[in-house]
C-alpha cells in the first residue's frame, strides 16, 4: 500500500513540509559526498524559510499543551494503556522544554552567520553556487567529510526541538480517526459530509495500481479522482474501479 496524506489547513500543510525537509537534511547529512552535503545545506535553508513565516514555536507549544490536557482526561480509562499514555505525555514534556529553552527566534543562529547567508543568497540563483561565485564555499566542500558533517550537525542541532515538537503532533494526528474501506467507481469517488471536520486525510491505495488520487475536500464534500499520469502520457481518469482505505485524521 502507498499512503497519500492530504492536509486540510495551512498549519498541517506546513508541518508536513517540515517533516519532509527534516527527513531530507538528515539523509543527506549522513552521506560523505560533497554533493550530498550541498543538498543538505540547501535543504537547511528551505527549513529556515518555512519556519520564518509564522511564530511556529509558540504555535507548537500551544498545540502540545492542548494535546497534553486532552490526554490527561483519558487517564484511568480502561481502554487506554497507562504506560503508553505516560510515555506520550513524557515526550510532550521533553519536547516542550526543548522549545522553551531555544534562545531567540527559530534559526537565528543561522541568520547571524554571514557566511551561511551569503551562500543562501547565491543558491537561490540557478547555478549561483559555482566555485567562481563562492570560492570559500568551494573550499568548504573540499574539506574532509567528517568536518563538513560536524558543521552540518552544529547548524541543524538548534532546530531539532522544533522537529521533536511537530513529530509528536503529526504522530497523534496520524493515529486519530477510524479507517474506512471505499471503492471509487470508474476512478471517481464522492462523499457528502454534513459539517465533518478533519485536519488531514490519509488515503491508502495498492501500490500496483497505475494511478494517483487527486483530492478536493472541504467540510461539506470530498471528491477524489484517480488519475493515470506519467512522464510519457497526459493525465486522464483511471476508468476501472479503485479500492482504497480512507481515514479522517483530526487533532
Amino acid at each position: 500500500m502507498i499512503c497519500y496524506e492530504h492536509p486540510l489547513n495551512e498549519r498541517i500543510r506546513m508541518l508536513l513540509r517540515l517533516e519532509d525537509l527534516f527527513d531530507k537534511v538528515a539523509f543527506f547529512s549522513e552521506k560523505q559526498d560533497a554533493f550530498d552535503h550541498h543538498s543538505a545545506l540547501v535543504t537547511l535553508f528551505e527549513i529556515l524559510d518555512v519556519t520564518s513565516r509564522t511564530d511556529m514555536k509558540s504555535d507548537l507549544l500551544q498545540e502540545l499543551e492542548r494535546q497534553k490536557q486532552a490526554l490527561e482526561i483519558l487517564r484511568g480509562s480502561p481502554k487506554i494503556s497507562e504506560g503508553a499514555l505516560n510515555q506520550v505525555l513524557g515526550n510532550i514534556q521533553v519536547a516542550s522544554q526543548g522549545m522553551l529553552s531555544m534562545p531567540g527566534k527559530i534559526g537565528e543562529h543561522l541568520r547571524d552567520n554571514e557566511w551561511l547567508m551569503s551562500i543562501k543568497q547565491r543558491v537561490g540563483i540557478p547555478g549561483g553556487a559555482c566555485e567562481f561565485d563562492l570560492p570559500s564555499y568551494h573550499y568548504w566542500l573540499h574539506l574532509d567529510h567528517a568536518t563538513r558533517r560536524s558543521d552540518l550537525e552544529e547548524w541543524l542541532g538548534p532546530l531539532l526541538p522544533i522537529e521533536r515538537g511537530f513529530s509528536i503532533v503529526l504522530h497523534l494526528l496520524r493515529n486519530s480517526g477510524k479507517k474506512f474501506r471505499h471503492t471509487a467507481q470508474r476512478g471517481v469517488f464522492q462523499q457528502m459530509g454534513p459539517g465533518r471536520v478533519a485536519h488531514m486525510l490519509s488515503l491508502k491505495v495498492d501500490d500496483s495500481l497505475p494511478c494517483v488520487p487527486e483530492i478536493s475536500a472541504n467540510k461539506y464534500a470530498l471528491n477524489i479522482r484517480f488519475v493515470t499520469s506519467g512522464a510519457r502520457q497526459k493525465p486522464k481518469i483511471h476508468e476501472e474501479d479503485v479500492e482504497f482505505e480512507l481515514t479522517f485524521c483530526n487533532l
